[in-house]
């Protein structure tokens, strides 16, 4: 049932597509992102009030570019419309039943029409997932190259900077040259405290004894968790990781659904996992994998898309806000981007991020600014 009984209803749903500039290329296992290709969706409501959502572009985590995503939303936009846009069960279902996968699409959608709800309600977006449990979150800080001296350097700055929570991007070499790297980001940033969260993430970019390897070699340097080491489906594969010591083990392109997280956990392959909007349709079901987590005792962490703007990142601040445990921290992507579409972009301060209580997302978007980076997509027809 709707939230009220007074609901807005739906009166249109506008992608945009928008190429923006990131400060440095972000380098992954798997790609190396230097422009940030997302998508934009404008809803309005028949009373006149405006929501934003965002979602990146994702080909090797969502099968989703730029250009199918446009198509997608297009698409969903004509069954949506006149739908009261609080009521997020049926909207979710509707739009599940015209049209399969495309989950970056349709959390696009979705984070508009919360932004859309609570701005018509007069309240922040995280009251719609219930009572506030956290209002500064501490934020993950990326550290990725094959270059150690460059490593420990940015670490260092971020450490000064107020950061206490770090990724160290691995894959990137040979397990033993990623391992040697990653112990002596280990020691500089534990040196300062044990209250530091230090994690690996491998996105995909080792075999099976690739990472065992590099495990090995670890020794016990203090990593708190490693992610994703081997392929996203290889559940028996991130089970022998995980069984290969006491390294707690994380997943995170091989979480599409809740599904995915009970297999993970049945089969002993992951002890955490990374939550994205764009791999599960939005806030609530991110929500509900907190929950789902929650019961079954493993580790969180919310992320965004590396060059999600400050739509997506805030979108991901407020429901972190209010799920019932942040353990693995929060990975927000905003501050990487050159130029933001926010008239005010989400504001980092001392490695920390306010959950805003504002009405809606907090965030206004420069439409001026997005028309300067929005790319134009003719329609296509989705049969």
């Amino acid at each position: 049932m709707p939230i009220s009984e007074n609901s807005v209803k739906i009166k249109s749903i506008k992608p945009i597509a928008v190429s923006l500039p990131m400060k440095k290329p972000v380098i992954m296992a798997a790609e190396t992102v230097a422009r940030a290709d997302n998508v934009l969706v404008r809803v309005e409501s028949d009373s006149g009030f405006v929501g934003w959502g965002e979602a990146a572009s994702a080909p090797t985590m969502t099968g989703e570019t730029k250009a199918s995503m446009m198509a997608a939303v297009a698409y969903i936009a004509q069954t949506l419309l006149g739908y009261a846009a609080d009521d997020f069960a049926k909207i979710t279902a509707a739009m599940d039943a015209v049209m399969y996968g495309n989950t970056g699409a349709k959390a696009a959608i979705e984070i508009a029409l919360h932004d859309l709800v609570a701005r018509a309600a007069g309240q922040p977006l995280h009251a719609l997932f219930g009572a506030k449990r956290r209002n500064r979150i501490p934020l993950l800080a990326v550290i990725g190259s094959t270059d150690e001296a460059a490593d420990l350097r940015e670490a260092q700055e971020r450490w000064a900077a107020g950061y206490r929570a770090f990724k160290i991007k691995v894959g990137l070499a040979g397990p033993e040259a990623d391992a040697v790297r990653t112990q002596a980001l280990c020691r500089m940033l534990k040196a300062h405290t044990e209250e530091c969260l230090v994690s690996a993430d491998a996105n995909q970019g080792f075999g099976v004894e690739e990472a065992l390897r590099y495990v090995t070699a670890l020794g016990d340097c203090g990593l708190d968790f490693f992610e994703q080491p081997v392929h996203a489906h290889d559940l028996a594969g991130m089970a022998r990781v995980a069984a290969a010591g006491c390294l707690p083990i994380g997943a995170d392109e091989g979480i599409h659904s809740l599904d995915d997280i009970e297999r993970h956990h049945a089969r002993s392959a992951a002890a955490g996992v990374s939550l994205k909007a764009i791999k599960l349709g939005g806030l609530r079901a991110i929500s509900e994998a907190c929950r789902l987590c929650d019961r079954l005792g493993m580790k969180v962490n919310i992320s965004c898309k590396t060059g999600e703007s400050s739509v997506a990142s805030t979108a991901a601040l407020h429901v972190a806000a209010a799920v019932p445990a942040l353990a693995w921290g929060l990975t927000l992507t905003s501050h990487g981007l050159a130029e933001d579409v926010a008239v005010d972009p989400l504001r980092i301060d001392g490695g920390h991020a306010v959950v805003p209580d504002g009405p809606g997302l907090g965030v206004e978007v420069d439409e001026q600014r997005l028309r300067r980076r929005q790319q134009e997509f003719s329609a296509r027809k989705v049969a």
